[in-house]
């Protein structure tokens, strides 16, 4: 049946939804490059909480959704931005997701990788940022699963200058048990992030990062990088020490980082991958295979609903996220941790419907037309 999605200018226009979804099936883990899927974490719509309460989770559909991924190939980032830290999941909730994904993770098998922040705390010392993000480390060390250490609110706060992330950074590295990635999100993500690495001049704040890396290459796993500039993460992974990764975390330029170049490619930790996981999966077994025009065949349409999610303000992205995983019929409700579903305009969900939608990315696409049919009746589309 016909739905009648609104446009920015209040207009409503008629869309025919599809009716035969992407025919992807889970499959062996890849070969050719490493991707992780930051997983967004599902509330407990029955909960009594306001947005400022501790996140209630629904703890049996938030697993589900992780052990969707893996039966794909995709490992699971977990507790990163795209889970809402710092954003209705605190610490304490983020803790617990770590512990619950990582025990998940030995029983089915799949590659687990957790964040590790300093969100239990706003500001403070530089000792106290330390000790924070120590807790957090020893936290996800002992789950057994690999450490990503994220960017930290309070160290951008606190630091006075790029010796101070040498310094926070450094101790860390050299206390950690397994290599870890470093994550650089930048601040069209979390405007609170503006001037990580002590410099707001991408170039002084990139030789702080490589600087890093250099003092400690054994303990450097990879690096993250999400600041949605493609030739700034080329020229970044050209520098980087030998068997150091760069995990792309560029939403807009993710099928062409991925394929690479002649000098080098790069490997994914991405929050579209969520809402595309399937289909992501399929491309990069494409890829496997030497096919890199197939993967791109796969890969590059997707990129206008990616862009779409993440568009600006891109820390918004997770509303998009969340509405596909319930219209895919991974949980049965559209209600984020600390109220977030009210983050993103009608228009522009019923968009990210629509370009879902015309991916295929809805195993039953009558069900997800029932529950956007659903959603335009609540918000007043009575047609």
């Amino acid at each position: 049946m016909t739905l009648h999605l609104p446009d920015a200018d209040g207009t409503l226009r008629a869309y025919e939804p599809r009716t035969e979804p992407f025919a992807a099936t889970p499959g062996t883990p890849f070969t050719s490059r490493t991707v992780f899927s930051a997983a967004h974490v599902v509330a407990d719509p029955f909960a009594d909480v306001s947005p400022d309460s501790p996140a209630a989770v629904d703890w049996d559909a938030t697993l589900a959704f992780r052990r969707h991924l893996w039966s794909h190939g995709l490992g699971v980032a977990e507790a990163m931005d795209t889970a809402q830290r710092g954003m209705g999941l605190d610490w304490a909730g983020a803790a617990e997701l770590i512990r619950r994904s990582a025990a998940e993770a030995k029983s089915a098998g799949g590659k687990i990788a957790c964040g590790v922040g300093t969100d239990q705390i706003t500001g403070g010392t530089l000792a106290g940022i330390r000790a924070a993000y120590e807790e957090q480390l020893a936290v996800v060390e002992e789950s057994g699963a690999q450490a990503v250490l994220m960017a930290s609110r309070a160290l951008a706060a606190t630091a006075r200058g790029p010796e101070d992330y040498l310094e926070v950074y450094g101790h860390l590295l050299r206390q950690a048990a397994e290599p870890v990635v470093l994550h650089w999100l930048g601040p069209m993500f979390d405007p609170a992030l503006e001037g990580y690495w002590g410099s707001a001049d991408l170039d002084a704040a990139t030789g702080t990062f490589l600087d890093v890396i250099a003092a400690h290459p054994d303990k450097v796993d990879g690096v993250k990088i999400s600041l949605l500039d493609a030739q700034r993460e080329i020229d970044l992974r050209r520098r980087l020490p030998r068997g150091v990764r760069c995990y792309t975390g560029d939403d807009f330029h993710y099928p062409e980082l991925i394929a690479g170049d002649d000098q080098g490619f790069s490997h994914a930790l991405l929050g579209i991958f969520d809402p595309l996981g399937p289909l992501a999966a399929e491309a990069v077994r494409v890829l496997d295979t030497g096919d890199t025009a197939g993967f791109r065949a796969l890969l590059d349409p997707t990129v206008a609903l990616s862009r779409h999610l993440f568009q600006a303000p891109t820390r918004f992205y997770k509303t998009g996220v969340v509405l596909l995983a319930w219209l895919a019929g991974h949980q049965s409700h559209f209600t984020m941790v600390g109220g977030l579903q009210s983050a993103r305009s009608l228009p522009h969900l019923a968009r990210a419907y629509e370009l879902a939608d015309g991916l295929g990315l809805f195993p039953d696409p009558q069900l997800a037309e029932e529950r956007m049919r659903g959603l335009l009746l609540l918000h007043g589309v009575d047609r």
